[in-house]
C-alpha cells in the first residue's frame, strides 16, 4: 500500500513552510532515514527524513513552494507490489491538499476524462430581447486567473494605475501568469493598448501620487522566517505594554579580567576566547537568580514564572534574527557559555539549530554593541516578558570621589512587558545586573 509523506511539523508552532528543495527525485529508491527533502520553517531550514523504505513514486508538491500546510500531502512512497493505480488513488484522496497544484493523473488511472470545462468566455449572461450584434472579448489574458482574479505583483498593479494600464488586457510572464515589472515596462514601450470591445471593462485614469516615480529596486522573496518574524514583532509592538528602563555599567574591570583570562587560555582543544557578551550572558542569568520575578512570561489566567534560567540570545542571520538559547545558563561558568555560544551562532548562521535549540527561553539578550550603538531599544521576544539591549563599550567622562575621570561605560536599554514586570522589579533586576558587570570577580563566585 503506498505510503503518504506529509509536511511535517517540525516545532510545535509550526502550522505551515516552505518546501525548499527535494533531495530525491521520482522513481529514486529511497531508505528508511534517508533524507529526501529539506524544509524552510520560521526558524530555520531543515532535512526531513524518510520512515520507510521504498521508491519515490509521486512528488505532489514541487520544491520551492510557500504554505504548505502542516499534514498536507507532500509525496507518495511506493512500496514493492504497489502499482501507479494505488499511487493515484493515494494523491487524488488525500486530505487538505489545499492550494497545492494537483499531481496529474497517471494514465494507468482507467477513468474516463471529465468533459472540458467550458470557458468563461463562451458562457455569456441570458442575452436581452432583440440584442444588437456584440463582438466577441478577447481571449483572457494569462494574468487572469479565475472568475476574472487578475494575478499580478504589487509593483505590477501600482506601475499600471499609474500610467492607466487595463491590468486584464496584459498577458503575464510571471510564474502561473503573474503579471510582473517587465510586463508593465513592455506594454509601455509598445505604445498604446488598443482600446477594449464593448462591454469590456475600461481601464481606470491614472491616480496622481504624491511621491512622484518609485526609484529602481529589486524584490527579495520573503522567507518564511522572515513572514513569522514580522508578524511576531508586529504583534509584540502592538499588544504588550512595552517599558524601557536604562542604566550604564563601567566595564574596565570586566575588560581587564577578560582580557587576563584569554591569556590564560590553553593551547589546542581546551582553547578559549571569551567575549563581552560572554560576561553578559552571566551577569544576566545571576542577576535573574537573584530577581526570579524578571524571568517570567504572560498569560491571559496567570504569569508564569519560570524554574531554569534559560537565557536566549539574539543571533543576526541572512534570513533574520534568531535565538539560540543557552540552557541553565546560571549554572555555566564563562568558559562553557563561550563556547556554546559560538556553536549556537555557528549553526544559527548556516540554518542547522535544532527546534529545542531556539525554542523557549524565558529573558532574551540583544547585544549591537559590536557595531558601535551607544544604546538602541528592543522589541520584547514573545511570551518573554524582557529584552536587554546592550550597547557598545566606550569612553565617557564621569565624577569619581567628587572628580572628574574617564571610564568605559556601556549603556543596556531593558524592555519590559508592564503586565508581568513592574518598574521597581525591573530596576531591581538592571541593580543586580549592574553590580555584577562592575565587580566580574563575583561573577566566578
Amino acid at each position: 500500500m503506498p505510503i503518504k509523506i506529509l509536511m511535517p511539523a517540525l516545532s510545535p508552532t509550526m502550522t505551515e513552510g516552505t518546501l525548499a528543495k527535494w533531495l530525491k527525485a521520482e522513481g529514486d529508491q529511497i531508505s528508511s532515514g534517508e533524507a529526501i527533502a529539506e524544509i524552510e520553517t520560521d526558524k530555520a531550514t531543515m532535512e526531513v527524513e524518510a520512515a520507510d523504505d521504498g521508491v519515490l513514486a509521486k512528488i505532489v508538491v514541487a520544491e520551492g513552494t510557500e504554505g504548505v500546510k502542516v499534514n498536507q500531502l507532500i509525496a507518495v512512497l511506493k512500496e514493492e507490489g504497489d502499482d501507479d493505480a494505488a499511487v493515484a488513488a493515494a494523491v487524488s484522496g488525500a486530505p487538505g491538499n489545499g492550494g497545492a497544484r494537483p499531481a496529474p493523473r497517471p494514465a494507468a488511472e482507467a477513468r474516463p476524462a471529465p468533459p472540458p470545462p467550458a470557458k468563461a468566455e463562451a458562457a455569456p449572461a441570458p442575452p436581452p430581447p432583440a440584442p444588437a450584434p456584440v463582438a466577441a472579448p478577447a481571449a483572457p489574458a494569462a494574468g487572469a486567473e479565475g472568475e476574472g482574479r487578475i494575478v499580478a505583483s504589487p509593483l505590477a498593479r501600482r506601475m499600471a494605475e499609474q500610467a492607466g494600464l487595463d491590468l486584464s488586457r496584459l498577458r503575464g510572464s510571471g510564474p502561473h501568469g503573474r503579471i510582473v515589472k517587465a510586463d508593465i515596462e513592455a506594454a509601455l514601450a509598445a505604445g498604446p493598448i488598443p482600446a477594449p470591445a464593448a462591454g469590456a471593462p475600461l481601464a481606470r485614469a491614472p491616480v496622481p501620487s504624491e511621491r512622484g516615480p518609485e526609484p529602481a529596486f529589486e524584490e527579495v522573496r520573503l522567507s518564511t522566517m522572515r513572514k513569522v518574524i514580522a508578524r511576531r514583532l508586529t504583534d509584540a509592538k502592538q499588544t504588550i505594554p512595552h517599558f524601557y528602563l536604562g542604566i550604564d555599567c563601567e566595564i574596565d574591570a570586566l575588560l581587564e579580567m577578560r582580557k587576563t583570562l584569554n591569556a590564560k587560555s590553553p593551547e589546542g582543544a581546551g582553547a578559549y576566547k571569551l567575549s563581552v557578551n560572554d560576561f553578559v550572558i552571566r551577569a544576566v542569568a545571576l542577576a535573574l537568580r537573584k530577581v526570579p520575578a524578571a524571568n517570567a512570561s504572560w498569560a491571559e489566567s496567570a504569569v508564569h514564572r519560570y524554574t531554569d534560567i534559560d537565557v536566549s540570545v539574539a543571533v543576526a542571520t541572512p534570513q533574520g534574527l534568531i535565538t539560540p538559547v543557552i540552557k541553565h545558563a546560571d549554572r555555566k561558568g564563562l568558559v562553557e557559555i563561550s563556547n556554546a555560544m559560538k556553536e549556537l551562532a555557528a549553526r544559527a548562521r548556516e540554518g542547522k539549530l535544532l527546534p529545542e535549540e531556539y525554542q523557549g527561553g524565558g529573558f532574551t539578550i540583544s547585544n549591537l554593541g559590536m557595531y558601535g550603538i551607544r544604546e538602541f531599544a528592543a522589541i520584547i521576544n514573545p511570551p518573554q516578558a524582557c529584552i536587554l539591549a546592550v550597547g557598545a563599550g566606550e569612553q565617557r567622562p564621569v565624577v569619581k570621589a567628587g572628580a572628574l575621570a574617564i571610564a568605559t561605560v556601556m549603556t543596556c536599554t531593558l524592555s519590559t512587558d508592564h503586565r508581568v514586570v513592574d518598574g521597581a522589579i525591573g530596576a531591581e533586576f538592571l541593580a543586580a545586573f549592574k553590580a555584577l558587570i562592575e565587580d566580574p570577580l563575583t561573577m566566578l563566585l
